[in-house]
C-alpha cells in the first residue's frame, strides 16, 4: 500500500528522501496540474518556496510537471505562504504553490497546494490528487505545442508589502516604536522589516542572513529567546518573531515576556470587537487553546469554537459559520477580512495597532488573562503510534479520571511529523506534571 502523501499541512518529509523527492515533486505537479485544468483558458499555477537548500531541487521538478500538462508556470522566489494565497487570486491563477516545512529544520521540506480562491485544498481534492499518483493513473500529457511556459514575476515581492501596508489602519502610524522582528531566516527575511520600517517603525531585524542551512535554527517562531534577549538590549518596544514561511508568529513584550496565539487572538479579538468589525459573535480556535482563553472570552461576550488541530480546519470552520479571527495556540492566526490562511505578518500589525490606539506598553495593554499551566511533550517514535499500545491506552484513561472537572487531557498523533503530541492542562502545575511524565513514560516503553 502506498504511503500517505498529504497531512494536516500539504506533504512534508526529509528532503530527498521519499515522499519528498524530485521525482514525487514532478507528479504532484503534474496530478494537481490535471485537477485544476479546467475550460480552454491558458491555465496558471503560481510558485513560492522558503530559503531551504532543497528548494532548489523541487521548484524545477514542479516546474517540468506542470509544463508537462499544460499549465504556465509564475515564479516568484521566496515569499511567505499568505502572499501565495493572495498572489493565487490577484493574478486569476488556477492554482497555488507553497515549497516549504514550515516551522521544520532545514532538512525538511514541503509542498502546500491553493485553490483559485486561495484558500488550502479540500481533503476530498488532496485525495484525488494522491490517487492519481498512487494508480499512476495520470492522464495524456499536453502535446508539444500546447505545453506549459514559466516566467519569473519580479514585483512580487512589492505587490505583497503593499497588500501588508494596506491592512494596517489608516489613522495609525508605527512611528515612535522601536520594534525588533526575527524573520527565522526563511521566506519574509526581506519583506517583513520594510513592511515594518515603511509604516514608521525604527526596526533591528534578526533572522535575515538565510544561508539553505539556517532557517529556524535557533530563531523564529519556534526559538524566541533570540529575539527576547534582543528586545531587552536593544530597549525595544516589542518583539515579533515569525516562523519559516511566516504564516505564524509569537510576540515578545518590551520586557521579553513572551505572547503565544492564545494571547494574540484575546487580544486581536477585543481590538476587533472594539472597533465593531468582529463577526461570528466569537472566534474559532483549536482544542489546544487555553481554556483560559476561553473564560476571557466568554467574559467579554464572545464565544469560541474548537476545532481539530490544524489551520485548515480552523479556517473551514471560520468559512462555514461566519467568523472573521481564528487561530492556534502555535501562532497560526487567521483574519479572513484580510487573508484566507494565517498570515503572521497581518496578525502582527493587527497587534501593534491595539497597542498603538491603547496607548500602554504591551505588558501592559496586552495581558487580558491568566493562562492555566500547561505542559506540552513530544515522544517521537517508528513504526506502529504508541497509542494503539493498551498500557498507554490505560495511563490516558487514568489520567482523564484524575483530571475530571480539574483540567484537560490532549494526546494525538502529530500530522506532520513522527511524534506523539502531549498536552495536559489544570490548575495544579505538580498534577498535570506528574500526569505528563507517566504518560511519556508509558509511550516510551520498550515493546516486542
Amino acid at each position: 500500500m502506498t504511503p500517505k502523501l498529504f497531512g494536516t499541512d500539504g506533504i512534508r518529509g526529509t528532503a530527498n528522501t521519499p515522499p519528498m523527492t524530485a521525482d514525487m515533486a514532478l507528479k504532484v505537479g503534474m496530478s494537481a496540474g490535471q485537477q485544476f485544468r479546467r475550460g480552454d483558458h491558458r491555465h496558471r499555477v503560481v510558485i513560492a518556496k522558503d530559503t531551504r537548500l532543497s528548494g532548489y531541487m523541487i521548484e524545477p521538478a514542479l516546474v517540468a510537471g506542470f509544463i508537462a500538462v499544460g499549465m504556465d508556470v509564475v515564479l516568484v522566489g521566496p515569499m511567505p505562504t499568505p502572499a501565495v494565497a493572495m498572489l493565487v487570486k490577484s493574478l486569476r491563477a488556477d492554482l497555488g504553490v507553497m515549497i516549504s516545512a514550515s516551522h521544520n529544520p532545514y532538512c525538511d521540506n514541503g509542498i502546500k497546494l491553493f485553490g483559485p480562491d486561495g484558500y488550502k485544498l479540500s481533503d476530498e481534492v488532496e485525495q484525488s490528487i494522491e490517487a492519481v499518483i498512487a494508480g499512476n493513473s495520470f492522464a495524456p500529457l499536453a502535446k508539444p505545442d500546447k505545453l506549459g511556459r514559466a516566467r519569473r514575476l519580479d514585483d512580487a515581492p512589492g505587490r505583497y508589502i503593499e497588500f501588508a501596508k494596506s491592512t494596517f489602519p489608516k489613522t495609525l502610524t508605527l512611528e515612535g516604536l522601536k520594534i525588533v522582528v526575527d524573520c527565522a531566516h526563511g521566506a519574509a527575511y526581506h519583506i517583513a522589516p520594510v513592511i515594518l520600517r515603511e509604516l514608521g517603525a525604527e526596526i533591528v531585524a534578526i533572522g535575515v542572513q538565510p544561508d539553505g542551512f539556517n532557517i529556524n535554527k535557533d530563531c523564529g517562531s519556534t526559538a524566541p529567546e533570540a529575539l527576547c534577549q534582543t528586545v531587552i538590549r536593544e530597549k525595544a518596544h516589542i518583539g515579533i518573531a515569525l516562523d519559516g514561511d511566516a504564516d505564524r508568529l509569537l510576540i515578545c513584550d518590551e520586557h521579553g515576556k513572551i505572547a503565544d496565539g492564545d494571547q494574540l487572538m484575546a487580544i486581536i479579538a477585543t481590538y476587533t470587537l472594539s472597533a465593531g468589525l468582529l463577526r461570528g459573535g466569537g472566534i474559532v480556535s483549536t482544542q489546544m487553546s487555553n481554556i483560559a482563553l476561553e473564560h476571557y472570552l466568554s467574559g467579554i461576550g464572545l464565544s469560541m469554537a474548537r476545532v481539530r488541530v490544524g489551520d485548515r480546519y480552523v479556517v473551514e470552520h471560520m468559512r462555514a459559520h461566519g467568523f472573521n479571527v481564528g487561530g492556534e495556540q502555535s501562532g497560526h492566526i487567521i483574519l479572513s477580512d484580510y487573508a484566507t490562511t494565517g498570515d503572521g505578518i497581518i496578525a502582527a500589525l493587527q497587534v501593534l495597532a491595539y497597542m498603538q490606539k491603547d496607548g500602554r506598553p504591551l505588558s501592559l495593554c496586552g495581558k487580558l488573562f491568566t493562562p492555566w499551566p500547561q505542559i506540552l511533550r513530544n515522544i517521537p517514535y517508528g513504526g506502529i503510534s504508541p497509542l494503539q499500545h493498551p498500557q498507554v491506552k490505560q495511563a490516558i484513561a487514568s489520567a482523564e479520571k484524575t483530571l475530571a472537572g480539574k483540567g484537560r487531557l490532549l494526546i494525538r498523533e502529530s500530522g506532520t511529523e513522527p511524534l506523539v503530541r502531549v498536552m495536559v492542562e489544570g490548575q495544579d502545575q505538580a498534577q498535570i506534571e506528574e500526569i505528563a511524565e507517566v504518560i511519556c513514560a508509558s509511550c516510551l516503553v520498550p515493546r516486542a
